[in-house]
């Protein structure tokens, strides 16, 4: 899936780094990192791949520019998670890239809801979930502090 420059891949080994380098960013831009966060991002392949889930890489010109995760709950539940870009690719359709790529990715897969905790402090991306089908959610399950919204998406 592409947009232009852009294309999505799947997680590979050699991109771990990229994985951590992107989501450190934004996490220690807006937040305080928390346990969980040093736990999933130093690990994605064991935190994530081998427990049934799946890590998107945006790439452009040769260079990951975003990535977005999706954590398995149970067959029919996946957590979108660790999403983000870098800021120079912020504006260019990269998240929304990402996003559109889980969604379509979950429904073939025969996921039938995707959940995310989220912060309304980060405006932007409130926005995208929203333009996406997403709506708020009793908050129950955070493994986050600063989450303090909830939103689902019923495939």
């Amino acid at each position: 899936m592409s947009n232009g420059k852009t294309v999505i891949i799947d997680f590979k080994e050699e991109y771990s780094e990229d994985f951590k380098r992107i989501t450190w960013a934004w996490i220690t831009k807006y937040f305080k990192p928390e346990q969980a966060d040093y736990d999933v991002i130093s690990t994605p392949k064991e935190s994530i791949i081998d427990k049934g889930g799946y890590i998107f890489f945006a790439k452009r010109d040769g260079k990951i520019i975003g990535t977005a995760a999706l954590l398995k709950i149970d067959d029919e539940i996946f957590e979108l998670s660790k999403m983000g870009v870098v800021d120079s690719a912020i504006g260019t359709g990269a998240g929304n890239l990402l996003l559109d790529h889980c969604i379509k990715f979950a429904v073939e897969h025969k996921i039938k809801q995707l959940i995310l905790y989220s912060n309304t402090s980060l405006g932007p991306a409130i926005h995208l979930y929203r333009k996406y089908g997403f709506h708020e959610a009793p908050l129950t399950g955070a493994q986050h502090e600063r989450a303090n919204i909830k939103m689902v998406l019923d495939l």
